[in-house]
């Protein structure tokens, strides 16, 4: 009898060590990663009770959310970023926890570095506490965001009490469009489905688009499954996984490479699985995407409105009324020409190489429109002397970016980067939420960093496909 079960479902059995009387499963997590926010604390409990790191192998810690990227000299400026990274370094010395600091050439947002280094592998269970650790379900692995008491849970036990999500298949089907970028499309996909359509689900996103993807752009697509309501998302591992990993720092070397990629691959859902729901869509219906409102869904097509609140359906006028009174819109205005004060090319999302190669196609040989505060911020050390290595910093300086040092930055502004009263700023990040990015009243519009290139360079949202059809001319 042939194994109908998708690659969820087969990942999690593996790593299940327990059924529990809750009827949760005890998850054992074959990665752990920390940064310096969520960790103090869960060290802090750690030593209340007396309890070491079960296994600081598997255990990996970077410092990102609280870094500053404009200068990062040390003590750093403000005093609770410094303290932070003071206990962090402390943490991980005492517990014996391997520390990528911002000595080591390797420091970097978490989610970026996980795979840059060959950590994250298909089949692994991942846990860290942010909440896009799904991120790294683009290898085929299942990864969940959690919260500090269970970052001090994995510590001493490896472990995790867990309920079992459904598992939703999401296939998008056909060919993107020049212009039509992965960020586009996870954006269409939370449009369609909501912030709350993924609740109690996994997602396997399948079908010929993600397929045709790079893993850098399906890390775009997973990372943002929590905002969707997603626990996680996931692509299954493919000839394109196997060759992003090989020769990976810390990844399988020689023989034991070969034996771990049969394995890997093996683990794709099969032709005949089973899944809870099958939701799909056609790659032509999705357009250069962005957002209007105040939480990810809220979005429409670069040509599309803000819509009118007679066309909203009952269930969703309150909110929706809330949004365009708090970005300052008017019902039916159209999004492109919306004027911003801010762009932003960077985050977990997108301040990857690739993303950054997008951005750097877009302004090359152009100027960002005067009074246009532009930052480019690399997801970590590795892309940013990648980028510089080929020139890539002198293209966005010379267009009138700030060229930064890798961190979180103003994805989340839990450091010096931050928007000022009303901005609005065109952010290539995950969340739009109000004071998001560092201010109460500060306004957010997601798109892909394509998108954000143009918004910098017209001074305004802008449909990319019209500076690549002039630039092509």
């Amino acid at each position: 009898m042939s194994d109908r079960r998708n690659l969820f479902n087969k990942v999690w059995d593996l790593h299940a060590v327990h059924e529990l009387p809750s009827g949760q499963t005890q998850l054992f997590i074959g990665l752990h990663l920390i940064h310096e926010v969520t960790s103090p604390q869960a060290f802090g409990m750690l030593r209340q009770r007396d309890l070491t790191v079960k296994y600081p192998d598997r255990t990996i810690a970077t410092v990102d959310h609280i870094v500053p990227t404009e200068n990062q000299a040390r003590p750093f400026f403000d005093s609770l970023a410094e303290e932070m990274m003071v206990a962090i370094e402390k943490n991980c010395d005492e517990f014996g926890v391997r520390l990528l600091d911002i000595d080591s050439g390797d420091q970097g947002i978490v989610h970026v570095v996980g795979p840059e280094q060959g950590l994250t592998q298909p089949g692994m269970t991942v846990a860290c506490g942010d909440s896009h650790t799904s991120t790294h379900g683009a290898f085929g692995a299942i990864a969940f965001g959690i919260g500090t008491s269970q970052v001090a849970q994995v510590l001493a036990t490896q472990t995790l009490p867990m309920n079992r999500p459904k598992v939703r298949r999401i296939e998008v089907n056909g060919e993107l469009r020049p212009g039509v970028f992965a960020k586009d499309v996870i954006l269409h996909i939370i449009r369609r489905l909501g912030v709350q359509g993924g609740v109690g689900y996994a997602y396997e996103y399948a079908g010929e688009v993600f397929d045709a993807m790079t893993m850098e752009e399906r890390m775009t697509v997973c990372n943002m499954s929590i905002e969707g309501g997603a626990r996680c998302g996931y692509v299954n591992p493919d000839e394109k996984t196997v060759e992003y990993i090989r020769g990976r720092k810390f990844a399988p070397q020689g023989d034991d490479f070969e034996v771990a990629a049969s394995w890997w691959t093996s683990l794709a859902s099969p032709p005949d699985a089973e899944f809870d729901d099958v939701v799909t869509f056609d790659a032509a219906d999705i357009e250069p995407t962005v957002t209007w409102g105040i939480t990810p869904a809220q979005s429409v097509g670069v040509k599309e409105s803000v819509p009118a609140l007679d066309d909203v359906p009952d269930d969703d006028r309150t909110v929706v009324a809330e949004a365009i009174e708090f970005m300052g819109f008017e019902q039916g205005q159209p999004i492109a020409g919306t004027p911003i004060d801010v762009a932003f090319i960077g985050s977990c999302t997108n301040g990857r190489i690739s993303d950054l190669r997008q951005a750097a196609e877009i302004v090359k040989g152009r100027k960002v429109t005067d009074g246009i505060r532009a930052i480019v911020v690399p997801g970590s050390q590795k892309v940013r002397e990648v980028a510089m290595a080929e020139g890539l910093d002198k293209i966005f300086e010379e267009a009138g970016f700030e060229w930064r040092e890798a961190g979180c930055s103003m994805c989340l502004a839990m450091n010096p980067d931050k928007l000022k009263h009303r901005e609005v700023c065109a952010s290539s990040s995950n969340r739009n939420f109000k004071g998001r990015q560092g201010h109460p009243t500060g306004r957010t519009l997601l798109m892909s960093p394509a998108m954000v290139a143009a918004a910098a360079i017209e001074g305004k949202v802008t449909d990319v496909r019209e500076l690549m059809e002039m630039a092509e001319v």
